[in-house]
Protein backbone atom coordinates (compact mmCIF):
# COMPACT_ATOMS: atom_id res chain seq x y z
CA UNK A 1 0.00 0.00 0.00
CA UNK A 2 0.98 3.45 -0.53
CA UNK A 3 2.42 5.69 2.03
CA UNK A 4 1.11 8.33 1.11
CA UNK A 5 -2.44 6.96 1.76
CA UNK A 6 -1.56 7.14 5.17
CA UNK A 7 -1.90 11.10 4.72
CA UNK A 8 -5.71 10.38 4.08
CA UNK A 9 -6.48 11.52 7.74
CA UNK A 10 -4.99 14.83 6.87
CA UNK A 11 -7.45 15.09 4.08
CA UNK A 12 -10.14 14.24 6.04
CA UNK A 13 -9.33 16.83 9.01
CA UNK A 14 -9.00 19.76 6.17
CA UNK A 15 -12.48 18.87 4.34
CA UNK A 16 -14.13 18.37 7.33
CA UNK A 17 -13.19 21.50 9.08
CA UNK A 18 -14.10 23.16 5.77
CA UNK A 19 -17.02 21.75 5.63
CA UNK A 20 -18.17 22.69 8.97
CA UNK A 21 -18.44 19.57 10.42
CA UNK A 22 -18.26 18.99 14.23
CA UNK A 23 -14.68 18.80 15.08
CA UNK A 24 -14.63 16.10 17.68
CA UNK A 25 -16.05 13.35 14.74
CA UNK A 26 -13.82 15.02 12.04
CA UNK A 27 -10.99 13.69 14.35
CA UNK A 28 -12.30 10.75 15.42
CA UNK A 29 -12.93 9.53 11.57
CA UNK A 30 -9.33 11.22 10.47
CA UNK A 31 -7.82 8.65 12.99
CA UNK A 32 -9.53 5.57 12.49
CA UNK A 33 -8.98 5.67 9.01
CA UNK A 34 -5.56 6.54 9.77
CA UNK A 35 -4.97 3.61 11.83
CA UNK A 36 -6.47 0.99 9.44
CA UNK A 37 -4.56 2.28 6.43
CA UNK A 38 -1.62 1.94 8.61
CA UNK A 39 -2.93 -1.95 9.55
CA UNK A 40 -3.63 -1.35 13.42
CA UNK A 41 -6.42 -3.66 14.20
CA UNK A 42 -9.63 -2.03 15.74
CA UNK A 43 -9.32 -3.61 18.95
CA UNK A 44 -6.26 -4.72 21.19
CA UNK A 45 -6.04 -8.46 20.84
CA UNK A 46 -5.80 -9.02 24.65
CA UNK A 47 -5.17 -12.42 26.72
CA UNK A 48 -5.39 -12.90 30.52
CA UNK A 49 -2.71 -13.63 32.47
CA UNK A 50 -3.29 -14.48 36.07
CA UNK A 51 -6.70 -12.56 35.69
CA UNK A 52 -4.68 -9.51 34.61
CA UNK A 53 -5.08 -8.45 30.78
CA UNK A 54 -2.35 -8.74 28.79
CA UNK A 55 -1.33 -7.65 25.37
CA UNK A 56 -0.62 -10.52 23.48
CA UNK A 57 0.75 -8.58 20.06
CA UNK A 58 3.64 -6.09 21.22
CA UNK A 59 3.64 -3.60 18.72
CA UNK A 60 -0.21 -4.27 17.62
CA UNK A 61 -2.44 -1.74 19.81
CA UNK A 62 -5.83 -1.48 18.66
CA UNK A 63 -7.10 1.96 17.12
CA UNK A 64 -9.96 2.02 20.16
CA UNK A 65 -7.46 0.98 22.72
CA UNK A 66 -5.16 3.51 21.22
CA UNK A 67 -7.78 6.67 21.12
CA UNK A 68 -8.71 5.71 24.39
CA UNK A 69 -5.40 5.84 26.19
CA UNK A 70 -4.40 8.62 24.58
CA UNK A 71 -7.83 10.50 26.28
CA UNK A 72 -6.96 8.73 29.77
CA UNK A 73 -3.68 10.45 29.96
CA UNK A 74 -4.58 13.71 28.65
CA UNK A 75 -7.44 14.13 30.79
CA UNK A 76 -6.68 16.81 32.98
CA UNK A 77 -7.16 18.85 29.73
CA UNK A 78 -10.91 18.13 30.29
CA UNK A 79 -10.98 20.09 33.48
CA UNK A 80 -12.56 23.02 31.67
CA UNK A 81 -15.77 21.45 32.02
CA UNK A 82 -15.48 21.83 35.80
CA UNK A 83 -15.80 25.63 34.75
CA UNK A 84 -19.12 26.08 32.56
CA UNK A 85 -21.56 25.44 35.44
CA UNK A 86 -20.37 28.50 36.86
CA UNK A 87 -19.50 30.56 34.06
CA UNK A 88 -23.25 29.36 32.53
CA UNK A 89 -24.91 31.17 35.88
CA UNK A 90 -22.54 34.31 35.84
CA UNK A 91 -23.83 34.70 32.45
CA UNK A 92 -27.94 34.04 33.38
CA UNK A 93 -27.83 36.72 36.20
CA UNK A 94 -26.17 39.25 34.38
CA UNK A 95 -22.23 39.28 34.18
CA UNK A 96 -21.90 40.53 30.53
CA UNK A 97 -24.49 43.62 31.05
CA UNK A 98 -22.76 44.32 34.24
CA UNK A 99 -19.34 44.18 32.36
CA UNK A 100 -20.45 46.15 29.18
CA UNK A 101 -22.20 48.50 31.53
CA UNK A 102 -18.97 49.16 33.98
CA UNK A 103 -16.86 50.16 30.59
CA UNK A 104 -19.12 52.03 29.42
CA UNK A 105 -18.50 54.16 32.48
CA UNK A 106 -14.70 54.76 31.61
CA UNK A 107 -14.23 57.64 29.26
CA UNK A 108 -11.00 56.60 28.27
CA UNK A 109 -12.04 53.25 27.53
CA UNK A 110 -11.50 51.82 23.89
CA UNK A 111 -11.71 48.89 22.13
CA UNK A 112 -8.52 48.66 21.52
CA UNK A 113 -6.99 49.72 24.71
CA UNK A 114 -9.18 47.48 26.44
CA UNK A 115 -7.47 44.50 24.12
CA UNK A 116 -4.16 45.41 24.81
CA UNK A 117 -4.42 45.62 28.41
CA UNK A 118 -6.08 42.33 28.46
CA UNK A 119 -3.10 40.99 26.66
CA UNK A 120 -0.62 42.29 28.58
CA UNK A 121 -2.76 40.61 31.96
CA UNK A 122 -2.47 37.73 29.87
CA UNK A 123 1.41 37.93 29.59
CA UNK A 124 1.47 38.22 33.15
CA UNK A 125 -0.34 35.30 34.04
CA UNK A 126 1.97 33.63 31.90
CA UNK A 127 5.05 34.92 33.99
CA UNK A 128 3.54 33.87 37.22
CA UNK A 129 3.26 30.44 35.67
CA UNK A 130 -1.15 30.43 36.42
CA UNK A 131 -3.30 28.51 33.88
CA UNK A 132 -6.28 30.05 32.98
CA UNK A 133 -9.59 29.01 30.61
CA UNK A 134 -9.06 32.17 28.85
CA UNK A 135 -11.81 32.03 26.37
CA UNK A 136 -14.17 30.60 28.44
CA UNK A 137 -14.18 31.89 31.27
CA UNK A 138 -12.34 35.38 30.47
CA UNK A 139 -13.13 36.51 26.71
CA UNK A 140 -16.77 35.31 26.70
CA UNK A 141 -18.34 36.10 29.63
CA UNK A 142 -15.64 39.73 30.22
CA UNK A 143 -13.64 40.83 27.53
CA UNK A 144 -15.81 40.40 24.43
CA UNK A 145 -19.09 42.07 26.33
CA UNK A 146 -16.75 44.66 28.24
CA UNK A 147 -15.35 45.68 24.32
CA UNK A 148 -18.87 45.77 22.58
CA UNK A 149 -19.52 48.17 25.80
CA UNK A 150 -16.57 50.71 24.52
CA UNK A 151 -17.64 50.55 20.99
CA UNK A 152 -21.51 51.52 22.63
CA UNK A 153 -20.24 53.84 24.19
CA UNK A 154 -18.18 55.77 21.47
CA UNK A 155 -21.23 54.72 19.13
CA UNK A 156 -23.34 56.56 21.96
CA UNK A 157 -25.45 53.85 22.21
CA UNK A 158 -26.57 51.28 24.94
CA UNK A 159 -27.07 48.41 23.15
CA UNK A 160 -25.31 45.85 20.76
CA UNK A 161 -27.99 45.41 18.57
CA UNK A 162 -27.35 49.00 17.14
CA UNK A 163 -23.98 48.36 16.17
CA UNK A 164 -23.14 46.83 13.05
CA UNK A 165 -22.54 43.33 12.42
CA UNK A 166 -19.53 43.51 10.99
CA UNK A 167 -18.03 45.28 13.60
CA UNK A 168 -19.63 43.30 15.82
CA UNK A 169 -17.80 40.19 14.44
CA UNK A 170 -14.35 42.12 13.63
CA UNK A 171 -14.65 42.86 17.94
CA UNK A 172 -14.84 39.35 18.75
CA UNK A 173 -12.24 38.53 16.52
CA UNK A 174 -10.07 40.86 18.44
CA UNK A 175 -11.02 39.80 21.88
CA UNK A 176 -9.88 36.17 20.65
CA UNK A 177 -6.84 37.30 19.18
CA UNK A 178 -5.80 39.23 22.59
CA UNK A 179 -6.38 35.79 24.46
CA UNK A 180 -4.38 34.07 21.80
CA UNK A 181 -1.35 36.56 21.68
CA UNK A 182 -0.83 36.74 25.55
CA UNK A 183 -1.70 33.30 26.32
CA UNK A 184 0.64 31.72 23.53
CA UNK A 185 3.43 34.26 24.27
CA UNK A 186 3.26 34.82 27.77
CA UNK A 187 3.22 31.57 28.83
CA UNK A 188 7.25 30.90 27.44
CA UNK A 189 8.15 33.14 30.10
CA UNK A 190 7.62 30.88 33.29
CA UNK A 191 10.02 28.05 33.38
CA UNK A 192 7.33 26.05 35.66
CA UNK A 193 5.00 26.10 32.22
CA UNK A 194 4.39 22.84 30.17
CA UNK A 195 5.74 24.16 26.78
CA UNK A 196 9.18 25.59 28.32
CA UNK A 197 9.52 22.02 30.26
CA UNK A 198 8.88 20.55 26.71
CA UNK A 199 11.97 22.05 24.75
CA UNK A 200 14.09 21.71 28.14
CA UNK A 201 13.46 18.10 28.29
CA UNK A 202 13.90 17.64 23.98
CA UNK A 203 17.41 19.91 23.88
CA UNK A 204 18.86 18.03 26.93
CA UNK A 205 17.34 14.31 25.56
CA UNK A 206 20.28 12.15 25.45
CA UNK A 207 21.49 12.12 21.86
CA UNK A 208 20.12 15.63 20.82
CA UNK A 209 23.51 17.70 22.74
CA UNK A 210 22.15 20.55 23.97
CA UNK A 211 22.75 21.34 26.87
CA UNK A 212 20.71 24.51 27.76
CA UNK A 213 18.71 26.01 31.48
CA UNK A 214 15.28 26.31 31.79
CA UNK A 215 15.99 30.06 32.20
CA UNK A 216 18.13 30.29 28.71
CA UNK A 217 15.03 29.73 27.02
CA UNK A 218 13.05 32.31 28.96
CA UNK A 219 15.41 34.30 27.88
CA UNK A 220 15.14 34.23 24.46
CA UNK A 221 11.20 33.83 24.63
CA UNK A 222 11.01 37.31 25.61
CA UNK A 223 12.31 39.23 22.87
CA UNK A 224 9.67 37.04 20.36
CA UNK A 225 7.11 38.17 23.27
CA UNK A 226 7.83 41.61 23.95
CA UNK A 227 7.49 41.95 19.37
CA UNK A 228 3.98 39.91 19.91
CA UNK A 229 2.72 42.69 22.39
CA UNK A 230 4.07 45.74 20.05
CA UNK A 231 2.35 44.14 16.99
CA UNK A 232 -1.01 43.45 18.34
CA UNK A 233 -1.16 47.13 19.85
CA UNK A 234 -0.48 48.09 16.78
CA UNK A 235 -3.36 45.88 15.18
CA UNK A 236 -5.52 47.05 18.14
CA UNK A 237 -5.08 50.74 17.56
CA UNK A 238 -5.85 50.06 13.93
CA UNK A 239 -8.98 48.40 14.79
CA UNK A 240 -9.78 51.54 16.97
CA UNK A 241 -9.45 53.33 14.10
CA UNK A 242 -11.67 51.31 11.76
CA UNK A 243 -14.40 50.80 14.63
CA UNK A 244 -14.32 55.31 14.96
CA UNK A 245 -14.35 55.53 11.32
CA UNK A 246 -17.23 52.71 10.83
CA UNK A 247 -19.14 53.97 13.57
CA UNK A 248 -19.02 57.98 12.63
CA UNK A 249 -20.54 56.60 9.14
CA UNK A 250 -23.40 54.66 10.52
CA UNK A 251 -24.68 57.48 12.56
Amino acid sequence: MPEILKLAGVVIVVVGLALRLRTTLVVLTAGLVTGLIAGLPLFTSAGVFEGVPVLTSPGKEGIVNILGRAFADNRLMTLFIVTLPAIGLAERYGLQEQSARFIRRVSAATVGRLLITYQLFRVLMGILGIRLLGHPAFVRPLVFPMALGAAEAEAGTTTASALPEREVERIKAGSAASENYGNFYGQNLSPVQAGVLLVYATLNAPGIGYAVSLWSIVLYAVPVAALSVAVAAAQFLLLDRLLRRSLRGAR
